[in-house]
């Protein structure tokens, strides 16, 4: 098989974005649209890939790293002048190059496999990725002649009025052979509408030059979205997001309402999970089997064990390990580790803190740096007092502990093993094992103090 190359072209402003953000880092699912171009042309097992990077260059590069390499195009003059600025990294290569836009988050591994099948099969020096669209308004139009084959490609703003009825579209996805695109380039002129220099005029070149010159067309014409302002940013996102809902569910995953339901393109789900509407799972959360996650739940960049509960609650950057349950309406903040049939209530918040096997947290309680044991039970209103207002300082709780409610647990401060905390009690010192601490003032009733301030 020849050698396969990418050239991603990722170097416009985005103008009609209207934003501060370099427009091919808008995210689709949870991940920037070159993002997604980038991890579909690496499935296709691409030799090398070369970004053309402009305006937000830098951004760019630290996302994608050293996924690709880089040529910078500094003056917006078309397509064709941004793909000859991977001439020096790509001129001696002999090989397909595929040409891809980095606002087209739509499109598929498959869909590229197949048109460079199609490109070798057909024995051409180009092919174009084209597709049928019911309103092409926008797009370039692929032209052919009596036979059906592929005379020119001519955009929007140069088209005559028979060539506008024309619904074949280029979607500006092409398979050329590296060589002779570079050959071609050189030769593209600009006398255009837009004084640019246009890539789809490689196609012209090479034909006039006899040779072979084909189009595929994809089967799935939504594949085709270039992302050019918020509307279309949209769009691609539905469209992503059912396709990933579609994926899920067909490897075994029940959604209730897919079409409030948001889960970003690197979720992971295991199979027999229940997902309720309004439901979103974000960044690269894992989800084992056996789960509910309830509605209104959100769960971020964590990882979520086998026949766990979440119900309507926030996670964020932790764990919750096999059987254990949360919710309704709690929060797991970043770095939060729970342990295997840990039952965490309603209303608690827990950050930076790990807390073992069979303890229970049951509702409206802060637990905050701290590490919690075995089995232990947390009361009602519970306070993990980590700041002094200055530092944060931790808290350790052993195994086999009880704390009352309204406990206020003032760190740092280490509390042993089977040891009882007095409701309402404030815990300034260490709990030494097998200890009762009571930390609050003796009881003492007025009487007659009614009467007292009644007159």
């Amino acid at each position: 098989m020849p050698q396969r190359y990418a050239v991603i072209l990722a170097a416009g402003q985005g103008s009609r974005m209207k934003s501060k953000l370099y427009k091919v880092l808008h995210p689709v699912a949870g991940k920037p649209m070159v993002g997604h171009v980038v991890s579909q042309v690496e499935a296709i097992g691409a030799d090398k890939i070369v970004t053309i990077v402009g305006v937000g260059a830098e951004k760019v590069k630290d996302y994608l790293g050293s996924r690709s390499e880089y040529a910078i195009q500094s003056e917006q003059l078309g397509t064709g002048h941004a793909v000859i600025q991977a001439e020096e990294l790509l001129k001696d290569k002999e090989g397909t190059t595929l040409v891809i836009c980095g606002d087209t988050p739509l499109l598929t591994a498959e869909t590229l496999t197949h048109l460079f099948d199609n490109h070798q099969e057909q024995g051409a020096k180009a092919t174009i990725l084209t597709a049928h669209a019911e309103n092409p308004t926008g797009y370039g139009r692929v032209i052919r002649n009596e036979l059906g084959n592929v005379e020119k490609i001519v955009e929007q703003k140069d088209a005559s009025s028979e060539e506008l009825q024309v619904q074949e579209i280029n979607t500006g996805t092409y398979c050329f052979d590296n060589q002779l695109l570079f050959d071609a380039l050189k030769q593209v002129g600009n006398d255009n509408v837009q004084g640019e220099y246009y890539l789809p005029d490689v196609i012209e070149i090479l034909k006039k030059q006899e040779y072979v010159v084909s189009a595929y067309k994809m089967d799935n014409e939504e594949e085709a979205l270039g992302v050019n302002d918020r509307i279309a940013l949209a769009e691609a996102t539905r469209l992503m997001r059912s396709r990933i809902n579609k994926k899920h569910m067909q490897n075994g995953v029940t959604f209730i309402d897919p079409a409030t339901t948001y889960i970003d393109s690197d979720v992971e789900i295991g199979l027999d999970t229940v997902i309720e509407a309004g439901v979103s799972l974000k960044g690269t959360t894992t989800i084992g089997e056996d789960c509910f996650i309830g509605s209104n739940s959100e769960v971020s960049n964590s990882k979520i064990g086998n026949n766990v509960r979440v119900t309507s609650s926030t996670i964020k950057d932790s764990e919750m390990s096999a059987n254990s349950n949360i919710g309704p309406y709690s929060h797991l903040r970043p770095n939060s580790k729970i342990g295997n049939s840990v039952h965490i209530g309603n209303f608690v918040e827990i950050k930076n803190a790990t807390i073992a096997e069979d303890t229970k947290v049951g509702h409206l309680t802060y637990i905050g740096d701290a590490d919690l044991g075995k089995n232990i039970n947390v009361g009602c209103g519970t306070i993990f007092v980590n700041y002094d207002g200055k530092n944060k300082h931790r808290t350790t709780v052993g195994d086999n502990v009880f704390v009352g409610c309204n406990a206020n647990l003032i760190a740092p401060i280490t509390i042993e093993e089977n040891v009882y905390i007095a409701a309402g009690s404030t815990i300034t010192k260490d709990v030494p094992t097998e200890s009762l601490a009571i930390a609050r003032t003796r009881q003492e009733n007025k009487l007659n103090y009614f009467d007292r301030l009644s007159h």
